[in-house]
């Protein structure tokens, strides 16, 4: 089957949320709420939505939970992926990957800099990856970043992700 074939055969998958920020609450999580509103009228479900502190263990129990639910096909994370000492989800995520998808980060870095960011989307370690059979993104916390991601690059190959990650295990 074609990419073509696969993306009109489009399958609906089961989504956790993460918004990793010290300040945000449920009403002021517009990041996590957009990833929410645009998986949701994509037809995506969402399975669990989350707003943890930006620290290692919080960042690694939460991952591990949604890693081992069988009802999460893909980790969406919103936070914590900038280059201040307190920024600690890259460190932390990536040695859980399996394989990392390294495409994402390049590609959302580009178009960072083509979308009036300029030289400051070096500053962006977007990240993503896949371990144990669930994908996993990390984003900027920013909305504009988020939209980015999830309109660019997300949401167009959510569902062929969820289905290469899965065609081994279902065969």
């Amino acid at each position: 089957m074609s990419v073509h074939e696969h993306k009109q055969n489009k399958q609906f998958v089961k989504c956790m949320v993460v918004t990793i920020s010290d300040t945000r609450t449920a009403t002021t999580d517009k990041s996590g709420n957009l990833m929410v509103k645009l998986l949701e009228e994509a037809g995506h479900h969402i399975q669990i939505k989350e707003i943890i502190s930006d620290e290692r263990t919080a960042i690694k129990e939460i991952i591990g939970s949604g890693l081992e639910n069988p009802d999460v096909d893909i980790i969406l994370m919103n936070g914590g992926t900038g280059i201040a000492s307190r920024d600690v989800t890259i460190e932390t995520i990536q040695p859980m990957f399996e394989k990392e998808i390294t495409g994402f980060g390049e590609l959302f870095r580009m178009l960072s800099f083509q979308e009036d960011i300029g030289s400051a989307a070096i500053l962006s370690r977007a990240i993503a990856g896949v371990s144990k059979n669930t994908a996993v993104f990390a984003t900027p916390g920013s909305s504009g970043a988020v939209k980015l991601a999830m309109e660019r690059l997300i949401l167009p190959e959510l569902s062929h992700i969820a289905h290469e990650i899965k065609k081994d295990i279902n065969a």
